[in-house]
């Protein structure tokens, strides 16, 4: 009976968890970028581990299978989240150093 009860919470910190890697990667203003890149990675490993323990939350009750671990709900969205902001990451860092999108003002 618990254990239904706890699964949406563990959801829900699953999601948070993904937020904050999401805000620590893309959106929080740094200074150093390998300072951010370490951070971020640091986060990315607890909410891994975060997800990975929902994710066994949601086993309990099924039967034990090998390889059923990463067909559970919080396992998925974090390999999904993680490919997608790994996209995003490498090309964001490509259009950094290739690109501009400003126009010079000074000129006008």
């Amino acid at each position: 009976m618990w254990t239904e009860a706890t699964k949406p919470v563990a959801l829900m910190m699953c999601m948070a968890a993904l937020c904050g890697v999401f805000y620590a990667a893309f959106l929080s203003p740094v200074s150093h970028p390998e300072g951010n890149l370490w951070d971020t990675l640091t986060l990315l490993s607890l909410t891994a581990g975060i997800c990975v323990a929902s994710g066994m939350l949601f086993l309990e009750g099924n039967g034990n299978e090998d390889g059923e671990l990463l067909r559970t709900l919080p396992v998925q969205m974090l390999l999904w989240a993680v490919g997608v902001m790994a996209v995003m990451f490498v090309a964001s860092w490509y259009l950094e150093t290739h690109c501009v999108f400003y126009r010079d003002v000074r000129r006008l």
